[in-house]
């Protein structure tokens, strides 16, 4: 590993640590008291956290609000519809890298990853420890750690596909998860590798088209598919969503602006919001 990358897991270490650190504390922490409990000084803790997420640690607690969901359906609702019709996609830019993707045909989804070989690793990432899993062509899978627990993060990918072939190799995956994270941003391309029933991929395209900072609802993206009665169904294919984050279905929220909930823990979904917030008013 060279000293860039060191650092860079190093730095995902911290920003996951001192985000799960706000997300329990809320906003009676002082910076002094979050920069000690991170073993830096203040100055230090507030240039790194601000070098990451875009905001000081102070502005970061802000959005972790309990009522932060209602106001982002408020302020930054995405009409899908709209978007689909101008011509966006999941090949535009996303999360600040540049990502591709194309899905396994209904026939091999139906095989249950028979003959195919999926590379996975452990990786740190700002929310927690990421199970990352993937096939020559890509990305096929996502998963967080800190709420659900390794084991049983590992358990529940390789459980979508299995008849595949499962072999470790971090190495093979790194440069795909620094992109992924904003380590190396816009030097890689990340490619995905969609492996799902047709009616799943098409609730995960359409949120591919919902827009960094923003948000919309389970009805919408039933209606943006053209099976508006469909909403019990799209919230079910949000909730297998196999790659967490890159396919954003954390921006996925109830009419209520209620979070709703989320695969991988709501507080991992309060931190997506709250990172991708910040970084979008800064």
């Amino acid at each position: 590993m060279n000293v860039q990358s060191s650092e860079t897991g190093y730095h995902y270490g911290v920003m996951r640590r001192a985000i799960e650190l706000i997300d329990q504390g809320g906003d009676a922490l002082t910076l002094e008291e979050m920069a000690r409990e991170m073993g830096m000084s203040p100055a230090h803790f507030q240039r790194v956290f601000s070098a990451w997420v875009g905001v000081s640690p102070k502005r970061y607690q802000q959005y972790l609000r309990l009522g932060h969901a209602k106001s982002l359906l408020a302020e930054r609702f995405t009409t899908l519809e709209t978007a689909l019709a101008t011509g966006m996609s999941g090949s535009g830019r996303l999360h600040d890298l540049f990502l591709r993707w194309e899905a396994m045909s209904p026939g091999e989804y139906a095989r249950g990853g028979e003959g195919l070989t999926i590379y996975w690793g452990w990786f740190e990432s700002p929310f927690g420890p990421a199970l990352v899993m993937g096939t020559e062509k890509g990305i096929c899978g996502m998963g967080f750690a800190a709420d659900a627990g390794e084991a049983a993060a590992m358990e529940d990918l390789c459980g979508r596909w299995p008849k595949a072939r499962y072999v470790e190799d971090v190495m093979r995956l790194r440069p795909w998860v620094l992109s992924a994270f904003g380590g190396e941003q816009g030097l890689n391309e990340t490619p995905l590798f969609l492996i799902g029933a047709p009616f799943q991929i098409k609730v995960w395209e359409a949120l591919l088209n919902i827009p960094s900072g923003h948000v919309t609802t389970y009805s919408e993206i039933a209606e943006a598919i053209g099976n508006p009665r469909a909403v019990r169904a799209v919230g079910t294919a949000v909730g297998r969503n196999p790659v967490s984050w890159l396919i954003p279905c954390h921006r996925a929220l109830r009419k209520s602006g209620g979070l709703g909930g989320y695969h991988w823990g709501l507080p991992v979904k309060r931190a997506m919001l709250a990172w991708e917030s910040a970084r979008h008013d800064a």
